[in-house]
């Protein structure tokens, strides 16, 4: 059995909020196919919401998802992804089950 690598960038996407900032924990992350994929960043200040989105190579990013701190989420999360909140360490996490190879793409936390 083969094992393929999925390649996963992290990166910050400046918008407006009311949070200070926001900042990636990793900026990579390389994991087998199949596996899960935890990607997080930690924000400062007071947030009302946060986004996800992916970019694919020569394309526009797309959005993924938000999340309340109290932890609702947008109703059309793509499946396999799962947005998390940890309100008390100021962290947003999006978690990707079954890694796929389609999944290699640059993902933005705002």
């Amino acid at each position: 059995m083969t094992i393929l690598c999925v390649l996963l960038l992290l990166m910050l996407m400046k918008r407006e909020t009311f949070a200070q900032s926001i900042t990636p924990l990793e900026n990579k992350v390389l994991q087998s196919e199949g596996e899960k994929v935890t990607l997080s960043c930690k924000y400062d200040g007071a947030v009302t919401n946060l986004h996800w989105y992916r970019q694919y190579l020569g394309s526009k990013p797309e959005f993924l998802a938000y999340i309340y701190p109290h932890g609702a989420t947008s109703d059309d999360v793509p499946p396999r992804l799962l947005p998390k909140v940890d309100k008390n360490n100021n962290l947003v996490s999006l978690e990707i089950f079954n890694a796929e190879v389609s999944d290699s793409a640059l993902y933005y936390c705002a």
